[in-house]
């Protein structure tokens, strides 16, 4: 690999942090495709994710340390360390922290996915930038799309009708070159 290839490709572990939300995310495992992504998130207390569901990848997530709620396909879990559960590719889920402590959990996406990983990359970097809102939604609407896009990542319930509108902002990020350089500014 050429050394512009990203630290965690190289083998290292890359860290990035939201200020927003109080959270981290270190990438264990990087892939080229082939190989399952592995992530370790250290959720603040509040922190968490509106349910959502994913066509390419199926997310399997373990308890490290802490209570880590889930919503997956209707169901209410809560895992202790060293649970897993896995949200099956097309599977309606969320991931929260019910408590006042920080929890700490693994997420493996299989097969790997560099888009959830440039994504959650760029997403992470505009809120480090004040580019996002509070709930760490991108504030333009061709981050927010390109954020969709890039992640798999599908609305449900009524907000699922702004689906094709989420392709076509990241469709729309890719031919203006906004993908591009984001990618320039945040995946490094």
């Amino acid at each position: 690999m050429n050394p512009t290839t990203p630290a965690s490709l190289r083998g290292q572990p890359l860290t990035i942090h939201n200020k927003i939300q109080r959270d981290s995310v270190t990438f264990l495992r990087r892939t080229d495709g082939q190989l399952s992504t592995l992530v370790r998130v250290e959720l603040a207390p509040g922190g968490g994710n509106p349910p959502h569901r994913h066509s390419a990848y199926a997310e399997t997530f373990t308890a490290r340390q802490g209570t880590l709620g889930l919503h997956l396909d209707g169901r209410e879990l809560r895992l202790q360390s060293g649970e897993t559960v896995t949200a099956p590719i097309g599977s309606v889920h969320r991931f929260y922290n019910p408590t006042d402590e920080p929890v700490v959990f693994e997420v493996e996406i299989q097969p790997g996915h560099r888009g959830f990983e440039r994504g959650l990359i760029v997403l992470y970097g505009l809120a480090n930038d004040d580019r996002t809102d509070m709930q760490g939604r991108p504030r333009h609407p061709l981050h927010l799309g390109l954020f969709s896009s890039l992640t798999d990542t599908r609305l449900i319930g009524p907000l699922a009708t702004l689906n094709p509108v989420m392709t076509a902002l990241g469709w729309l990020a890719r031919v203006t070159g906004t993908q591009r350089r984001l990618l320039a500014r945040y995946d490094r």
